[in-house]
């Protein structure tokens, strides 16, 4: 078996079953969304950045999630560009163990910066008084490492598990990129007690967080109430709005995913609810930031204004 595990070198991800036309279309369109999440996320890092009014916790927060959504999208979409030009292109051993790693990473990095974004939201609506004290630039940077350090070791752990398996098999992973529980699937060994660590990981990582997001927004939500001014109640929704629309997809997806059953025809479901988790997602928070933000299209006009100021 050892003989067999060192020949595998590389892994034919099967993609979508689709024909030539349409994934020729599809690559297309991939391509045109992929070019909008740089540009969109790239957009928000930069206006965090440069301008000085955005220089606040709640914008720090979005700047690393940009970075997280970038990644995201750059570690999964090109390869996938490139199996729909070329579905029998193969990955190598260690770029797929790459792949699933640099996945792994970023998804629970941006899973805790959500939680963390959300109590960044508690203390500004809940202790407005105390915000400059409690969400001091110490913290921020506290909380955000944090998130980068457990987003990486929780990987890691996961990788250091699936390395060691023998594949044997089938060389055929089938999804658009190295999932885990895909890769799991060819190893030519037992993987039920991997495949139940994995998914009492995501159970972990995904319910526990989404639970202290939910019960912060339950103290936000009774705080905005006792708001006599609407004015204020408006300004108080509209700063939470947006973080919340970007909580309910990203975890919204990750939970029919991870928690949800997985056997029969939703695996096939479940890797296009994949497709949409890694690739409209990121594409979607800086629309849903810009759109439904007033600070954010403020500094777009202010940046515009200067350019165009010779």
């Amino acid at each position: 078996m050892v003989g067999n595990q060192t020949m595998v070198t590389e892994f034919l991800l099967l993609g979508f079953s689709l024909g030539p036309k349409m994934q020729v279309l599809l690559f297309g369109l991939f391509s045109l969304f992929y070019a909008f999440t740089l540009l969109g996320n790239g957009a928000i890092l930069a206006l965090s950045c440069l301008d000085p009014r955005l220089h606040t916790p709640m914008y720090f927060f979005l700047s690393h999630l940009a970075i997280v959504d970038i990644a995201y999208a750059c570690n999964t979409v090109p390869r996938m560009l490139l199996n729909l030009l070329d579905p029998a292109l193969p990955i190598s051993f260690g770029g797929c163990m790459t792949q699933t790693f640099l996945f792994l990473t970023f998804a629970h990095t941006e899973c805790l910066l959500l939680v963390m974004m959300s109590y960044d939201r508690y203390v500004a609506i809940c202790q407005p008084l105390r915000y400059s004290a409690i969400m001091s630039w110490r913290v921020c940077i506290g909380l955000v490492v944090t998130s980068w350090i457990l987003g990486v070791s929780l990987a890691l752990v996961h990788l250091i598990l699936l390395l060691p398996l023998p594949f044997c098999g089938s060389q055929k992973v089938n999804h658009f990129f190295c999932e885990i529980l895909a890769v799991l699937k060819v190893a030519c060994a037992d993987t039920h007690i991997h495949e139940v660590l994995v998914l009492a990981g995501a159970a972990t990582v995904l319910v526990g967080p989404f639970s202290s997001i939910v019960v912060s927004y339950a103290h936000i939500l009774g705080a905005i109430l006792k708001i006599q001014s609407g004015e204020g109640r408006q300004k108080a929704f509209s700063t939470c709005s947006s973080h919340l629309c970007v909580v309910g997809l990203f975890y919204g997806t990750a939970i029919v995913m991870y928690i949800g059953p997985q056997h029969g025809d939703s695996k096939e479901q479940k890797k296009y609810l994949l497709l949409f988790h890694s690739l409209f997602n990121p594409m979607l928070n800086p629309l849903i930031y810009s759109l439904r933000n007033k600070e954010v299209k403020c500094a777009l006009k202010r940046m515009l204004m200067k350019e165009r100021t010779p």
